[in-house]
């Protein structure tokens, strides 16, 4: 049975949502039904070190296409990297 509820959510991670579902072809509804079945499923780690960007090990640098001002974009980076470890855990 599925049921409809109000969920708040600040205004620049639902618009973050709403671009990656309409990138991977889903709905806003099944990528947070995704999110929350991860979350539930998790069992409790230890807290983890905070990751730095990826260092390119050709010039010492950071990767090609990183801009550390733009926040926004290094936590897009961050969030597909953690997307992309979660399929690989399956």
């Amino acid at each position: 049975m599925t049921e409809r509820t109000t969920v708040r959510l600040p205004e620049e991670l639902l618009t973050r949502a709403k671009r990656k579902a309409a990138a991977e072809g889903r709905t806003l509804t099944s990528l947070i039904e995704d999110g929350l079945r991860l979350v539930m499923a998790e069992t409790r780690k230890p807290a983890q070190a905070k990751r730095l960007p990826r260092i390119s090990k050709a010039s010492g640098g950071l990767m090609p296409g990183l801009d550390l001002a733009d926040l926004t974009a290094l936590q897009e980076q961050d969030d597909l990297d953690y997307v992309d470890r979660l399929r690989r855990l399956k």
